[in-house]
């Protein structure tokens, strides 16, 4: 959509002008496989992929673990030696959501889901996200454990 504008003299152009008002944005990240094309080039991921597996990095990632952002991450981890009770898993979906909302921008949490496998001594997460740019839904699912 463009939108016509006049500009002053200041400008140095009395024409009329077209300015684009919306530009269209490509999301894209650089694959963690780090996997070469056959030119030596990386691939990346573009779109959903890409904030797909952004949102996955961050759910999994601890506070402290970023240098000089210290709060980035779920920090779920530090959850995982707390008795599992509904308060618990409650801590677990309410961490996922902020940092979700705190530090990706390109997606909106849409539902968070915490199986606790108490036999295993894990808990499975599952976020369902909806990527900004496109309206596309996605889910991702991961795992934490604790060792004995």
């Amino acid at each position: 959509m463009a939108v016509t504008k006049s500009l002053a003299v200041e400008d140095a152009n009395l024409a009329v002008r077209s300015l684009i008002s919306a530009r269209e944005q490509v999301y894209s990240d650089i694959d963690l496989s780090f996997a070469t094309k056959s030119n030596n080039d990386l691939f990346k991921k573009t779109e959903a992929a890409s904030v797909k597996q952004a949102v996955k990095t961050l759910i999994q990632t601890n506070h402290g673990e970023r240098p000089f952002n210290y709060y980035f991450g779920a920090n779920i981890r530090a959850l995982m030696f707390e008795p599992v009770i509904p308060s618990t898993i409650n801590k677990i979906k309410l961490s996922v959501k902020l940092a979700i909302n705190n530090f990706e921008p390109r997606a909106k949490v849409l539902d968070v889901r915490v199986l606790d496998e108490i036999d295993k001594n894990s808990v499975n997460v599952s976020v369902r996200f909806q990527v900004i740019s496109t309206g596309v839904e996605e889910e991702i699912q991961t795992s934490f454990s604790r060792l004995r």
